[in-house]
């Protein structure tokens, strides 16, 4: 039995239930802890993210695959909270996926999830995301799922489809890798209700969700169609910065530290 079987269990818990969690955004050891002493579920740590707190720099594919395992270990060393990882691309090919899910395994995850998209962008796309074949798409999955070795741990598929191409192109993707044997889809960019449902009603595992439209938020609807969880943004890092700004500017601008307003008590 793995060190991390516990953590891995309680996650499938999660998709294994009737419900919609929402995750907690984190992105070092302490986000993570104090995610966990407000008792959620699990926590979501996001590649985005993990560049700006490792690097501070943009999603840009900058960061690389060894600090973005590094930083994993860090946060799963600091708790026991599941954490699911965006881990995008997998850092190349097949084959680096494969060895980014088996460092990300051995980092304590419960679950990450591999994309479709096109990245780092190619030269002459002008910004624009683009997603790779099918086919291509497919052998990354595959790839992510012989990575494995503990298999507690979940392994999520994660297309844009429904953003960048069309409805029917994220059906055909997801059931694709669902036949592979991903153990869920991971979709971001869903416009509306109607879509999702017409999605949900083609996937046959669970449905992780990245945010959506307002009247998209009812849990009870989500539940509904087997998303188990959705993510609702990253504010918890934007606020640090804005936090640890205001309280710079203060102290640079002659305010007494114990003066200082906004900060945690010794006890918190």
């Amino acid at each position: 039995m793995s060190r991390f079987s516990g953590r891995r269990e309680r996650f499938r818990g999660i998709l294994q239930g009737e419900a919609c969690v929402y995750p907690a955004s984190v992105y070092d050891p302490i986000s993570a802890r104090i995610a966990e002493h407000l008792g959620f579920e699990m926590g979501m740590y996001a590649g985005s993210l993990a560049s700006l707190a490792v690097l501070a720099a943009p999603d840009l594919i900058l960061l690389t695959q060894t600090e973005y395992a590094q930083q994993a270990h860090r946060v799963g060393r600091a708790s026991e909270l599941p954490l699911f990882a965006d881990a995008d691309h997998g850092y190349g090919n097949a084959l680096n996926v494969k060895r980014t899910v088996e460092e990300l395994e051995f980092a304590g995850l419960a679950g990450l999830s591999i994309e479709d998209t096109n990245l780092p962008q190619p030269h002459g796309s002008g910004g624009t995301a683009a997603l790779l074949s099918i086919e291509e798409g497919v052998g990354k999955m595959r790839a992510a799922v012989a990575g494995r070795s503990d298999p507690d741990m979940v392994i999520a598929g994660r297309t844009s489809a429904a953003q960048l191409t069309s409805i029917d192109d994220a059906i055909a993707r997801s059931k694709a890798y669902v036949a592979i044997g991903v153990d869920a889809i991971f979709l971001v960019g869903v416009p509306n209700r109607e879509a999702l449902e017409t999605i949900a009603a083609e996937i046959s595992v669970p449905i992780l969700l990245g945010g959506g439209a307002r009247d998209m938020r009812d849990p009870a609807w989500l539940a509904g169609l087997g998303v188990r969880f959705l993510l609702r943004g990253h504010h918890t890092f934007s606020a640090s910065v804005q936090a640890i700004h205001d309280t710079m500017r203060a102290l640079r601008d002659g305010v007494a530290p114990e003066d200082v307003t906004g900060t945690a008590s010794g006890d918190l």
